[in-house]
């Protein structure tokens, strides 16, 4: 970094600058503050958390090649000491930039343990639900997680968004879901990785018990796809959202609305098919494609 000159009492107010619009949350304002402070004062004993903050900021602005830039200077002054979350951000960061090998170091040094490897991490770090958009919709949806920051969407979503969609997700839980004996974390995303191809559709079935619905639901699932129904989705406030929820497994029969997710529409329709045959009472209609389904 260039040197730049400041005194003691510019330094002062670009500190102050900055700590009150992190109250104000007005992240570019404390990333340039910040950034001005430590381009003269890199290494003062307060230093080491100015960077931190600075990569944070520029992560909740989602400007990703400066949070990565940033944040590799924070994680430098963050020490060996696993769960320092300079190295869990930067590891976000890396991942945005596809920085595999910084991703994999950051990961290890915060404490989060990788199969041995090189390039993309795809490994098995269970289910958890992540909220997609969570500034607008907020749609709350089952994943995969398939790196410390990475996960795959399971089920189908209610809004826009697509089953299959790999998402980035923050690291701090926003929220829980109680099922049964166990309990998920609920993720805020950060931002899309990879889009689906896989489109929705939206039909009608009648499943004369549970277990038809069931049955339903493992017809596509054995093809790697999903079936949502749509009287599954729930509406909960902001506070009620981001607390800790009982997530009900009861399973509905009868004339229900529900969503597939298939590649396409005969797809679709071969495997409501083969499920309306093999029982008795099960039946189907009036498939189509959700709205907003093409994208």
């Amino acid at each position: 970094m260039s040197g730049v000159q400041l005194s003691g009492a510019e330094a002062m107010e670009l500190l102050q600058r900055g700590e009150d619009a992190a109250e104000a949350q007005d992240w570019p304002v404390v990333a340039a503050c910040y950034e001005q402070f430590l381009t003269a004062f890199p290494d003062t004993p307060i230093s080491a958390e100015l960077w931190f903050d600075a990569a944070l900021a520029h992560k909740l602005l989602r400007n990703w090649p400066k949070a990565y830039e940033l944040g590799r200077q924070a994680a430098l002054r963050a020490g060996e000491a696993e769960g320092n979350a300079a190295w869990w951000n930067l590891g976000i960061a890396a991942t945005m930039v596809g920085d595999w090998g910084t991703a994999r170091e950051a990961w290890t040094k915060y404490g989060v343990p990788l199969t041995p490897g090189e390039g993309e991490i795809e490994d098995g770090f269970g289910s958890a639900l992540v909220r997609l958009d969570p500034d607008g919709a907020a749609e709350v949806v089952w994943v995969r997680r398939i790196c410390p920051t990475r996960a795959r969407v399971l089920s189908v979503p209610y809004g826009d968004r697509r089953f299959g969609e790999i998402v980035v997700h923050d690291g701090a839980a926003t929220g829980e879901r109680r099922v049964g004996d166990h309990t998920f974390p609920v993720f805020d995303e950060l931002a899309l990785w990879l889009p689906s191809p896989t489109p929705t559709w939206r039909a009608q079935v009648t499943a004369p018990a549970p277990e038809d619905m069931t049955a339903l639901a493992d017809a596509f699932d054995e093809q790697a796809l999903a079936m949502e129904p749509v009287d599954s989705v729930t509406f909960h406030c902001t506070c009620c959202s981001r607390g800790s929820l009982e997530t009900a497994t009861t399973v509905l029969a009868g004339a229900r609305d529900v969503l597939l997710a298939a590649p396409d529409e005969q797809t679709a329709i071969g495997i409501l098919t083969a499920w309306a045959v093999a029982g008795a009472g099960r039946a189907w209609h009036a498939i189509h494609a959700k709205a907003g389904a093409d994208r």
